[in-house]
């Protein structure tokens, strides 16, 4: 992680990840977690062990908050505060059996704020001219079409997301499945996201992971085991 300039305002500088910094951490984070409460890894990562997670690492985790007033589709909420740990609200629609998929990818967008971000909270609250100010930013407000898709601009909705899916589909694992599903089907990644072959894939993704298949999809896209366009094939 290095610091860059956060051309949002919110702070002076903002955390930089790469991609393969991520990956590599939430997977550390995930399989140690499981491993300690759960006494083993298994797949899909149960939500139960998603919501443990984050009340390990929070304040407090309101699965069945009442977010209208926040805005249309606000479906996470985390609040920092300088000097003690974030709270998280879920919308309480997501509780519903219906909503699993969207749920769990909630959960660890939430994670991923309180994870990757609260520090900022903590550490500018140091700074004595810092604490009104950050004791009056507003919380981020995790929309449905920003759980998974928010842009680079929007970093850290971008850093959620992506660690969302670093959580719920650890890459090893991720790619030891491509590598499976390819080497079955005589094929080579990446793949192109339009073809047939692709959507076969996103299906066993979103199977073995317990995600939606666009979670699946949005995932792929990014480790480039699925393309736009044709790049050629790449050995994993």
């Amino acid at each position: 992680m290095r610091y860059i300039r956060d051309k949002t305002g919110r702070f002076p500088q903002r955390p930089h990840y790469e991609p393969r910094e991520l990956d590599e951490e939430c997977e550390r984070i995930i399989t140690q977690f499981m491993k300690e409460s759960c006494g083993s890894f298994v797949l899909p990562i149960p939500t139960e062990a998603l919501t443990k997670l984050i009340e390990r690492d929070a304040a407090d985790l309101d699965l069945y908050a009442d977010l209208t007033s926040e805005g249309a589709d606000v479906q996470g909420l985390t609040s920092f505060y300088p000097a003690r740990r974030p709270e998280v609200r879920i919308a309480a629609e997501l509780s519903a059996l219906t909503s699993e998929n969207r749920l769990r990818t909630t959960l660890t967008h939430e994670y991923g704020h309180v994870k990757f971000h609260d520090f900022l909270w903590q550490t500018e609250a140091q700074n004595p001219t810092m604490h009104k100010q950050l004791s009056q930013q507003p919380s981020p407000k995790c929309k449905r079409d920003k759980i998974l898709g928010a842009s680079e601009v929007d970093w850290m909705e971008w850093q959620a997301g992506y660690v969302s899916g670093s959580l719920l589909m650890p890459l090893s694992h991720v790619k030891a499945a491509v590598g499976t599903f390819c080497e079955t089907r005589k094929i080579f990644a990446p793949i192109i996201a339009a073809s047939s072959a692709a959507q076969a894939l996103v299906k066993v993704i979103a199977t073995a992971f317990g995600v939606s298949t666009d979670a699946a999809r949005v995932r792929l896209l990014k480790l480039s085991f699925l393309s736009e366009r044709d790049l050629g094939p790449t050995l994993l």
